[in-house]
This record gives C-alpha cells, structure tokens and sequence, in this order.
C-alpha cells in the first residue's frame, strides 16, 4: 500500500510538471502565430519592408518556441503509456480517437505549413508563404482543440459506454465529444493564448524602447499585440464565464473547492479577497477563512446567472442536498456514491467469473447491475467521503491568482493602447512603464499557468471524473522508476526552458541593434 501511494503521488507530480512545462510554450505558440500571419497579411497588403522585418522577427521566437513546446508535448503523451497505463486501457477506444486525429490532421499541418513559413521566404509566391502562415496558425488551433476535448471528456465522460466483456470503455457517440464543456474548454484555452502572446509582444517591443531601438517598429507591434490581445482577453473573459456555469453543471464539487466553500446559501456570496483556513475541513466546525473579504451575491450570478440562486459547498455536495426554486432536492450522498461503486465494481467481478464458466445468464444479470449503478464506478475505490474532496486552498488561491492578474491585464492593454495611440513619446521616453510592461510578461505566464493549475487540481482526485481516481488509473511500476524518470525530466524541462529563453533574448539583443524600421 505505501508503495501504491508513492507512486501515484509521484506520478501525479511527474505529469503535472510535464504539463506545466509544456504550458508554458503552448499559449505563446497559439497567440503569437496568429499575430505573425496578421503581420504578414499586412505586409502583402502593403507591401512595406518595415512590415516584412517585424514580420520576421516575430516569426523567429515563434520558431524557437514551437520546437521547444513539440518536443515537452511529445513526452506528455508517452507518460499516459509509461505511468497511467490502466487509465489508458480504461478508456484508450475513446482518449486515443481525438489524439490521433491530432496528430494526423493538425499536427500535419504545422509540420508541412511551418516548414514553409519557417524556410520558405523566397522560394514560393509570396501568397502561398501567407497561405502557409495562416495554415500554420489554424493547424496549431486545431491541434489545441482535439487535445482539449480529450481533456473535456476526462472531466465531463460523455459519448461512451461501459463494455464489461472488454473490462473498457467504448465510444458510442463521437458527437457528444464536442459538448459545451469541452467548447468553452477550448476556446477559453485557445484565447487565453492570445491574451498571453499579446503581452508577450508589447513586453519585448517595451525593451526596443528601453533600448532606445526601433521605435517606429515597436509601436507597431504594440498595436498590433495590443489590438490583438485585448481581444483575446475580453473573449476569454466570456469564455470564462461560461466555464463556470458548466463547472456548476458537471463540476460542483471543483466550484466549492474554488470558493473554499462548505456550507452553500441561496445568493451566496462570492469571495473576492481572503485566506483559507488550514484546520477546516468538511467534517469540523473551523471557520473556512482566516481572512475574507465578500461580494454580495457573487458567486450565484457567476455560477447560476441568478443573483438568488442556492450554490451547494463541500458539505452539501457530500450530504447529497441542493437547493432549487426554493425546495430542497436529495441529490446522490457520497456515502451512497461510495457504497453503489463497490456494488458496480462487485457486480463486474460477478460478470468476468461468469464470463469464465460460460454463464451467459449470470452474465446478463450482473452487466444488468451493473449498468444501473457504473455512474458512480469510481467511487467505489473510496474508503470514505474525505478522499473525493480536492485539495481546497490551492485551488482556491490558484482561482484568485488568476482572475486578479486577468483584471489587472484588462487595465494594462487598455493603457498600453492608449499610449500607443495618443502619447507614443510619453511612452517612448518613461523607462518606468517600460519596465512594468517587461515585469508583466512573466506574469502573464503566472496567470497562464494559475488557470492550468484550477482546472486540473480542482478535478482530483479524479482521472476520469466519477469513472476512475487516480489511485486506480497508475501503470504497476517501482515507485523508484518514477521518482528517477521525474527527477530526469526536471533536470531536462529546465535546460529546454533555459535554452529557449537564451535563444531568445539573444536574437532580441541581437534584433536591437539592427534597423527594423527599413
């Protein structure tokens, strides 16, 4: 048993550090190819050598980034064979199919379109170099989107059915993969890119004017990024919000976790500012914040649109109470969650004895049984209620984290804008808003990565959500294979990550002294 939770724990790590890693470079790579094809389009509209020249630039640190981030998303697929191998057979007929689509469609066309925006200036018509730059750009959404349904469905299964003859999932309605958590997943996702690689542009442009180099070429891009990022954000604010209406849906228990929220109310509150109480817990009477500062109502409009509207905390969800039009509605107890799992997982075993004998009877009955209580397959893995609830204060901060720096960053484009615009010399001469522009390019990364961070620990302890935790999803290795291979990819993701950004503010440096305005 310890060596079964040292593994999953270390398992756990090695792939959440592999997805942090890799998330750093995906957004960038999702924004900042757009912005590239926006600039080049410019310049085939134009005509203008100071808009090939920003083009170019920009396109170089895409290049850099795109081969880091390959090479880290590589090693984040190999992990589900390597160390998660039950979950792979569990549900491989159905998170296989939108991988693979990934990599012969999408990942198709990065390879063979970025090959020709990367190298083949002068080589083809200018045209089909843009052609290939948008493909490139629309090749890297779509690789975006097939991954991030895959990921939809670990949180929100649909479109599938139990097979007990194959001890399996199989895939019934290819469809329901597009459903609204998965949507809001991607576009979300896939615009938080922009808003991230439109920091990212405005940040290096500030440090042209830090440099006092290339004005002309770094207001540009300011705009652009600007223009291009503000867009993304407010888009993704919208997105956001309804992630958190189908969070309510699908998710309750990620929500409570969010808000640190145990006990729920009709018009609850939101909170805005506060300090989680270490020593709470779902079954002690601690308060659940040391610190707390609340918007009236808050939470009811965000979750339910409705500023009345009971939101269920950790206790309710667990009891199995809600709330709606004012009556009080049982919901499934987790205690009942827990006993009907082992009831399902009973009545597979019951189902493989009689495959054995050839008791097609027994057979029937116990995949009848079966059917009737798998939603709840997973909690059967549970000793008690206290396993199903995810890590709260991380979750917590990690949400607050993300939507301050989000509202901090409305404020920051909106400046950026402004100066850009209508006082370009005040911007030009204050090294002080340069800096904070420069600063705010790793915070970005923070608010980037604070959204991963919300998603994927407000989910746990689940694999696949309700189906399969963790502890049951783990391949049977050493728990010492995975603390060496963690420790291994630490030491790598680094130097790729220092590698990048070497290369890169080297070819910025090395920009600054060229003249981009030509």
């Amino acid at each position: 048993m310890e060596n079964l939770i040292t593994v999953v724990d270390w398992s756990r790590w090695q792939f959440a550090m592999t997805a942090i890693f890799h998330w750093l470079f995906v957004p960038l790579t999702l924004g900042l190819s757009v912005i590239v094809a926006i600039m080049e389009s410019i310049y085939l509209r134009t005509r203008s050598d100071k808009w090939l020249a920003a083009t170019k630039f920009w396109m170089t640190l895409l290049a850099i980034n795109f081969a880091i981030g390959v090479a880290t998303g590589i090693i984040l697929e190999f992990e589900f064979g390597t160390n998660w191998s039950n979950y792979s057979w569990f549900v491989g007929d159905i998170f296989g199919a939108p991988l693979a689509i990934e990599g012969i469609l999408a990942f198709f066309l990065e390879a063979t379109f970025g090959a020709v925006m990367f190298f083949g200036w002068g080589k083809v018509s200018p045209r089909f170099h843009l052609l290939s730059t948008w493909l490139t750009a629309i090749g890297a959404s779509i690789s975006a989107l097939w991954i991030l349904v895959a990921n939809a469905w670990m949180q929100y299964p649909v479109g599938m059915e139990f097979d007990p003859a194959q001890m399996r999932n199989v895939m019934v309605d290819f469809g329901a993969f597009f459903s609204p958590v998965a949507l809001n997943k991607f576009f979300h996702a896939v615009l938080s890119g922009w808003a991230l690689s439109g920091v990212f542009v405005i940040g290096v442009s500030c440090f042209f004017l830090w440099r006092r180099s290339n004005r002309d070429f770094a207001l540009r891009s300011i705009k652009v990024g600007g223009w291009f990022g503000l867009a993304g954000l407010l888009l993704c604010m919208w997105t956001g919000d309804g992630s958190a209406v189908e969070v309510t849906r699908t998710q309750p228990m990620k929500l409570a976790a969010m808000e640190g929220l145990y006990r729920g109310q009709c018009g609850q509150s939101l909170s805005v500012i506060g300090i989680v109480n270490p020593e709470k817990r779902f079954f002690n009477d601690e308060p659940p914040y040391l610190f707390d500062i609340s918007l009236p109502k808050g939470l009811s409009i965000l979750a339910r649109h409705d500023m009345d509207a009971f939101v269920p905390g950790i206790n309710d969800i667990i009891d199995g109470i809600d709330i709606v039009d004012g009556d009080t509605v049982r919901t499934v107890s987790y205690v009942e969650r827990i006993r009907r799992g082992k009831m399902a997982q009973n009545a597979l075993r019951e189902y493989s004895v009689a495959m054995e004998v050839g008791d097609s009877a027994a057979m029937q009955k116990a995949a009848e049984r079966l059917k009737v209580d798998f939603p709840y397959f997973g909690y059967g893995y549970f000793k008690n209620p206290s396993e199903a609830v995810p890590p709260v204060a991380l979750t917590f901060y990690a949400f607050r984290i993300m939507v301050g720096l989000g509202s901090y960053f409305l404020l920051f484009y909106a400046v950026a804008l402004l100066l850009a615009y209508r006082w370009p010399d005040t911007l030009c001469r204050r090294r002080w808003l340069q800096l904070i522009a420069m600063i705010s390019v790793p915070l970005m990364w923070i608010c980037s990565e604070a959204g991963w961070v919300v998603a994927e620990v407000g989910r746990q302890p689940w694999t696949v959500q309700d189906l399969l935790p963790t502890c049951a999803a783990i391949s049977n290795i050493p728990a010492s294979s995975v603390i060496v291979t963690f420790w291994m990819f630490a030491v790598i993701f680094t130097i790729l990550l220092a590698a990048e950004v070497s290369i890169m503010v080297n070819w910025i440096n090395k920009s600054t002294r060229k003249d981009l305005n030509k």
